[in-house]
């Protein structure tokens, strides 16, 4: 029924910047390589063109503002518009509210979702859309 794809996990392995826990930014960030954000960030954060990145937002962490990244781990919460070109992965920590586009998505239970998944096309790069109640959960009972 469910079947895994070979090599389609994270590519990136390597946090080379930190926004710890005691920083709070009001401001875009733009990244490339690995970015882990314990911190809060008001703004948006985007992964440079040209350079497949890993945007890491933990358990403390929070984003409010436009995310754009190539591969993604969320255990903290990010609200605004969040795409991932490659793979997303939410922890069971994850608190997300807007529109989600994912290429990949794994998520696991207990992560919360509110608002809209699209999944981009691999071909065309056009989203499906999957409309969610007002609050989902992961292994909702």
């Amino acid at each position: 029924m469910f079947r895994k794809k070979p090599g389609k996990a994270i590519e990136i392995t390597k946090l080379s910047s930190l926004i710890a826990d005691n920083v709070h930014i009001v401001g875009d960030v733009v990244f490339s390589g690995g970015l882990r954000v314990d911190g809060h960030i008001e703004g948006n954060v985007i992964n440079k063109d040209g350079s497949p990145g890993l945007l890491v937002v933990s358990e403390k962490g929070s984003i409010k503002g436009r995310v754009v990244s190539h591969d993604a781990v969320v255990n903290g919460a990010i609200a605004g518009e969040l795409t991932v070109h490659h793979f997303l992965e939410l922890q069971s920590k994850a608190r997300l509210s807007g529109v989600i586009s994912y290429r990949q998505l794994q998520m696991e239970c207990g992560a919360t979702l509110e608002g809209e998944l699209r999944r981009l096309d691999d071909a065309a790069h056009d989203a499906k859309v999957v409309e969610l109640p007002a609050q989902q959960h992961a292994g909702g009972r």
